[in-house]
This record gives structure tokens, sequence and C-alpha cells, in this order.
């Protein structure tokens, strides 16, 4: 199976790249699922329901969260009749949506998408490990998934790469997300599992991590607010995370960084042509 993870989308300029490249992506790579993270799409801040249909109809079969997953508030009325959005696995019991989902990919594949966040840092939710392993223990990787992809929402790169150890051999790919920062480290595990600890945003990078320079500058230098933080709107790249799967395991057999337009070095899957 070919597997598309596309890093965090940051204002129109995130959209705008995904909206115009990703059904040329699907169709020039063969992809057969591709997984967004989408909890900056709107402004920088949370996810609408257009925006979610949006991302549907340009090809995305999956859209993760995180942090920001309710910025919009109309995101916890539409999630409940938003089977493809997802938002993060350890949220208290009875936020609305869910943290998991199993998701019918493009060749009809079965693929469990789930999304802990992390806790270092962070607000202090329920245990993510803990999360992960109740959802792998009640679907495993072949049995009862044909490929599982988790997006690890947090800030310390411990944490991610924990989470990455935690999981290896037991799902397809674990991506990190949320410092909206590109690392080099993407590779597989010793036990097959896919993994980089943070994919990088989709976004303007001639910002401060996909903000406008200027407020967050000001707060940095005279540590008083001038205003609200606005997404930049300068041509973005797009960042992803390109893995292929052994039909038979369901585990990692290659795996390429991608990054396409904008300020950054451009890169893409070799074994992809």
């Amino acid at each position: 199976m070919r597997i598309l993870f596309i890093g965090d989308l940051v204002g129109r300029s995130g959209r705008s790249v995904v909206l115009e490249r990703l059904p040329g992506l699907i169709a020039d790579w063969k992809l057969d699922f591709v997984a967004v993270n989408g909890e900056n799409a709107a402004g920088g801040f949370g996810i609408t329901e257009a925006i979610y249909q949006d991302l549907l109809d340009a090809g995305a079969d999956a859209i993760t969260l995180g942090n920001h997953a309710w910025d919009q508030r109309e995101a916890l009325v539409f999630i409940e009749r938003a089977p493809r959005l997802i938002r993060p696995l350890n949220f208290p019991p009875g936020t609305p949506g869910r943290g998991a989902a199993m998701v019918e990919a493009k060749n009809g594949a079965r693929v469990l998408v789930m999304n802990p966040m992390g806790r270092i840092f962070m607000d202090p939710l329920d245990d993510p490990f803990a999360a992960v392993d109740r959802e792998l223990t009640a679907c495993a990787l072949r049995s009862g998934a044909d490929a599982i992809v988790i997006d690890v929402h947090a800030e310390a790169t411990s944490e991610k790469q924990a989470m990455g150890y935690f999981a290896d051999g037991r799902v397809s790919l674990v991506v990190g997300t949320h410092t909206h920062a590109p690392t080099a480290d993407h590779r597989i595990l010793p036990r097959g599992t896919a993994f980089v600890s943070d994919v990088g945003m989709t976004g303007d990078y001639e910002s401060v991590i996909g903000m406008n320079r200027e407020e967050p500058l000001t707060r940095f230098l005279r540590k008083i607010p001038q205003g609200k933080f606005e997404a930049s709107m300068g041509p973005a790249t797009l960042c992803g995370l390109a893995v292929e799967t052994d039909d038979t395991t369901g585990l990692a057999s290659r795996v390429g960084a991608v990054r396409l337009g904008g300020r950054l070095e451009e890169a893409r899957p070799a074994f992809w042509g």
C-alpha cells in the first residue's frame, strides 16, 4: 500500500498548496491512502466543516487534529457527522468525536488512524501510551486492519520517539506533528514501523511556525503582545512522509521525505519516481 501523510496545514497558504497539488500526487504516485493533519487549517487555528470537506474532495482520506482541535467552535458539533475527522485519542471521556477511526482506503484496504497527543510541555491529558495500547489490543495489524497510522501530536521529540518504539512492529507508521519544523530522522524502526519525529508543516516557511513574523518577534523581544497571531500567506511548502507497506505484514518497506514548493529544498520519494 502507498501512504502519504501530510503535515500540519497552516492557514490559506497551506490549504491552497494541498488542494492544488494533492489530486496530481494521488494520480502520479498511485497513492492508496492520504492522511492530513488539519488542526491549523482555518487561519492557523482549528478547522471548519467547509475546509474538512474541501480536503476530502481533494483526495484526503483522513484528517487528524491536535491541541487546536476546538479553536473553531463549530468543530465541536460537526465532528459528530465527520467520520474521517480524528481528534486526540486521549482527550477525556465524553469529548465529542473520535480519537481513532477505521477508514477505507482508495484500494479498499482497512486503515486504522489514531491521534494520541503528548503530555510533555502540553495539557496533562490521559496517558497516550495506554490509549494507543488499548486501540492496538482491540484492533491488531493484519487481523484487524491492513495498515495502522499514528499521528502523535506532541511538543517533545523524546515523547514522539518513545511512541515510535512503543508501537514498533505493531503499526505501519508513527508520524510526529505539532512543532512545524521537519526533522531529518525518517527511517524504518527495527521491527518494521516507519517513523519521523516531526513531518513539518505545510505552510509558508518565511514565518515563525507558520505565523506572520512580526507579532512573535515583538512578543519575544518586548514581552508585550501587539496584536493577534495571523497565518503567513506566502508560498507554502507541502511537507509529508511517503510510506510503502508490505501487503503481507502491513509493515513499512520503504519511507521517504516529501517537500514540495515554497522555500525548503525539494524532496521526493525516489522509489515512486
